[in-house]
């Protein structure tokens, strides 16, 4: 399940709540407990609408209606503790069930879990964010990865769970142009960020699918999508996948260069660079190549 943790640092995007400032937090933020702004009933704030309005970009962030419901929200999403915020969000949504932010509270749940990689629970709030909003990317990301990360191939409905995570995956790609919530001011990079990261996800997510339904040539199409969209920082699991998508195609010198990429863009002490070494060895032995001395893996960029 960490293989898209990334996603989640750049999916802070939509957590702001509306009102007349708009001083919503930027993307990357990664849950909303700072800077949202006043609800719509404060002083000098514009009257709520009582509806989420879609623009070019996506949708305007939801708003408070009254103070107390603002308040609500704000002791709702303190804290770290996944568990407690998900009892917060219930709570909240009982006392409010009309309220525009239950779908904010339950995105920020989804993001506690995933973090501490809680993946059953994740999923469980995925779809709580799903019934609220069908077209939510976020969530559509969050429990198609946990559905294709975790079928296995001795799965009776394996096929069932890969059809379903696809399918959630692909209309990710979709809403992700008209639904995502965007606080005003959000500086344009940070919004092209976002949308690239969760594109890249899904595709990758498609591939891993697709490879464990053997489709290996349409695997690779995928995470090629997956690492041409995001080429600033590729994820090294997609690479060695993408290499053992070509292994499995008898296409050993290509899948060999891929692998050697998949090296040098990990460290040999983690399980994914280990996997990677592994894969470039047999590969290399398959060719009759010796591979080449791995350059340092890059290191993380800082933080922004």
């Amino acid at each position: 399940m960490k293989q898209t943790a990334r996603l989640i640092a750049v999916m802070g995007l939509a957590v702001g709540v509306m009102s007349g400032q708009q001083a919503s937090p930027t993307p990357g933020t990664p849950a909303p407990q700072s800077g949202t702004p006043a609800p719509s009933g404060a002083a000098g704030a514009k009257p709520a609408t009582g509806a989420v309005t879609t623009t070019a970009q996506g949708k305007t962030p939801p708003q408070a209606k009254t103070q107390p419901e603002f308040d609500a929200y704000r002791a709702a999403v303190a804290g770290t503790d996944p568990a407690a915020l998900e009892k917060a969000a219930d709570d909240f949504a009982t006392k409010f069930p009309t309220s525009e932010l239950k779908v904010l509270l339950y995105r920020n749940v989804m993001r506690a879990y995933q973090n501490a990689n809680d993946s059953e629970h994740m999923l469980a709030v995925a779809q709580k964010v799903l019934a609220l909003d069908p077209d939510d990317p976020e969530a559509l990301v969050g429990a198609a990865e946990v559905i294709i990360e975790r079928t296995r191939d001795t799965d009776i409905d394996k096929d069932q769970r890969f059809d379903e995570g696809i399918k959630d995956a692909q209309k990710s790609i979709q809403t992700v142009e008209t639904d995502v919530i965007i606080p005003a001011g959000t500086p344009q990079e940070k919004i092209d960020q976002y949308k690239a990261s969760l594109k890249s996800t899904a595709y990758s997510l498609i591939g891993t699918a697709q490879f464990g339904e053997e489709k290996y040539a349409d695997a690779e199409a995928n995470y090629r999508k997956a690492l041409d969209i995001y080429p600033q920082n590729p994820d090294p699991v997609v690479v060695l996948r993408l290499a053992l998508t070509l292994d499995k195609q008898n296409r050993y010198p290509e899948a060999l260069k891929v692998a050697q990429h998949a090296v040098e863009l990990t460290q040999d002490n983690t399980s994914a660079g280990t996997l990677a070494r592994r894969e470039r060895d047999r590969l290399a032995q398959l060719t009759g190549s010796a591979p080449p001395p791995a350059k340092p893996a890059a290191a993380a960029p800082a933080p922004k």
